[in-house]
């Protein structure tokens, strides 16, 4: 027996803000989600899967108009030709609460009750799928703790939608426990809501899929679902099989000593060539990171908006295949050893200078009055109060300290 597992499609996701990107492919992001579903249903025609899981958020909240149901159900019908039955529950996207319009869906689809988990046995497969949707959007109760024990002499499947223990950068819907899970007594936990795909256990299966297409920068990499078999002996085989088409990609690239802009485009142009070929032909999408310390330092970041178009022009060779979403800077000045060595001993001297003038050091102590008053009150309780001359007096011994450990590093004689 084969299914395919997948979660957060997020249909017609809005992709808001790209019309601030020039030159953005705006019609190929936008039509993404609906090209990667394809994707996922020709993939289930073609293995001729035996069931589709798709474990929440469907939608991406409720439907700017009927076309978005109207999609889903053309390619569910599909599957319905070719006889693969869906078990589909509602993630915090696509909540019973969030989803207004209602499209009769056709019969080969099970969409799971929220109000309380229920089992759908498929006893010809020899599986049993348990699942509950999401009634609100922000179901904060640990749902899993009521979903029924394993059928005897069946393959069993918890659908769920969760964001397990925690996992960063996700709301902490319908939480649970790994363990928990472990100890059920289910064969295979299908989960959705976090966008990274992962396999947290394997005895029993408890994984992750990932969404299926990439939105944006913070869904980096080959996105898809998971593929499971099933053998004759109760073993399971598992395949990530990538449906996305985008590809988002950060690329770090180090300019670290280049002292003119073609050493700097050449190091773009050869880090752009090595990423174009991981994007398997799909379009991709990357935002570019410049870092290392470069005399340039100081030209890139006034000059910032002709190094983003000198960066287009050379993503441009690889045609439509690239879109160049931005150019960060995380450059920084390049400073020779001598000039180093000049600064770090200036700074020593003047902290000498103030330690040998009580005076000084007052004053500088007074200066902080006016910055420590405006730190919020609860931040400066409990805390060392830095108009105080000797708690400045102790800082600049540490200050010294390191001074003079760097100059000993730069010289060591």
């Amino acid at each position: 027996m084969r299914f395919l597992h997948a979660a957060d499609i997020h249909l017609d996701s809005p992709l808001q803000g790209l019309e601030r990107y020039p030159g953005a492919p705006l019609e190929a992001l936008r039509g993404a989600t609906r090209r990667a579903f394809v994707n996922l249903v020709e993939l289930a025609l073609a293995e001729s899967v035996d069931l589709l899981l798709l474990a929440g958020d469907l939608y991406d909240g409720d439907w700017k108009d009927y076309n978005t149901g109207l999609f889903f159900i053309a390619q569910i019908q599909r599957l319905h030709a070719a006889g693969i039955p869906v078990c589909l529950i509602a993630g915090n996207h696509d909540a019973a609460s969030q989803i207004t319009r209602t499209l009769r869906l056709p019969d080969n689809v099970h969409v799971f009750a929220t109000e309380c988990p229920e089992t759908r046995l498929f006893e010809t497969l020899g599986v049993a799928v348990h699942g509950q949707g999401f009634a609100t959007r922000a179901v904060t109760t640990d749902l899993s703790r009521a979903y029924p024990p394993p059928v005897s002499g069946l393959f069993n499947i918890g659908l769920l939608h969760t964001s397990l223990d925690g996992r960063p950068g996700h709301a902490p819907y319908a939480p649970c426990r790994l363990e928990a899970l472990r100890s059920h007594g289910y064969d295979y936990w299908a989960l959705g809501h976090v966008h990274a795909r992962e396999v947290l256990a394997e005895s029993p299966w408890i994984v992750f899929p990932g969404n299926l297409q990439g939105r944006h920068i913070r869904e980096c990499g080959a996105k898809g679902a998971t593929l499971v078999e099933i053998d004759r002996a109760g073993g399971v085989c598992l395949e990530h099989r990538a449906l996305d088409v985008v590809r988002w990609h950060l690329l770090a690239v180090e300019i670290e000593g280049c002292t003119d802009l073609d050493a700097v485009h050449a190091r773009i142009g050869c880090a752009l060539e090595r990423v174009i070929d991981q994007a398997e032909g799909r379009l991709l999408a990357v935002r570019l990171a410049l870092s290392g310390a470069t005399a340039l330092d100081a030209w890139l970041r006034a000059e910032h908006e002709q190094l983003v178009n000198d960066c287009r022009g050379l993503a441009s060779v690889h045609g439509d295949r690239l879109w160049l979403e931005q150019v960060r800077l995380q450059t920084r000045p390049q400073v020779r050893r001598g000039e180093a060595d000049e600064t770090l001993g200036g700074l020593l001297a003047a902290i000498e200078t103030l330690e040998l003038d009580p005076e000084a050091l007052a004053r500088l102590a007074e200066g902080f009055e006016p910055l420590a008053a405006r730190l919020p009150a609860g931040l400066r309780r409990g805390e060392d109060d830095p108009t105080d001359p000797a708690v400045l007096r102790a800082c600049l011994d540490d200050v010294r300290a390191l001074l003079r450990a760097r100059l000993l590093e730069s010289d060591p004689r």
